[in-house]
């Protein structure tokens, strides 16, 4: 039944934005079924007038309360979209996954911080590069994403 399920929203989603789906599709990790989820949890990219507007409702940045320059924790954790963290999160790790110049990029960053911040930078990451790809048309250019 969920490969039915599956097919039929494919093809729905095929009739809506198609040239969005193809192109979420280049990138290594994100498959059918995230790209499916990213695609319906954006909407419309140009509602995002810039790249940081849309890292913000992603959940991909953190939240900061602050007044007269002083920090009062990070209050407001669940502002933003969690369905989109959770597919650039997913998309994070299946990018790693038999891809070994992520993998040093990973490491290269594991120097610096823990393992989770890394993966949530190399989300955050992920996901700028998914706001520029569906903003200007272009697929998954690797070595524009991992420069050496």
């Amino acid at each position: 039944e969920l490969t039915q399920v599956e097919c039929f929203i494919e093809k729905n989603a095929k009739q809506h934005s198609p040239k969005d789906y193809l192109l979420l599709q280049t990138v290594p990790g994100i498959g059918r079924i995230l790209a499916l989820t990213i695609l319906y949890e954006i909407g419309n990219i140009q509602r995002f007038p810039s790249v940081q507007h849309f890292a913000s409702y992603s959940r991909l940045v953190k939240c900061k309360a602050e007044s007269a320059g002083k920090q009062y924790g990070t209050s407001g954790n669940k502002i933003g979209n969690a369905h989109l963290k959770w597919a650039f999160s997913e998309a994070a790790v299946l990018y790693l996954r038999g891809n070994e110049k992520a993998q040093k990029y990973l490491a290269r960053l594991q120097k610096r911080m823990s393992k989770a911040k890394a993966l949530s930078a190399l989300a955050h990451k992920l996901g700028r590069c998914v706001y520029f790809m569906l903003r200007n048309n272009t697929v998954f250019d690797e070595h524009r994403f991992l420069p050496q």
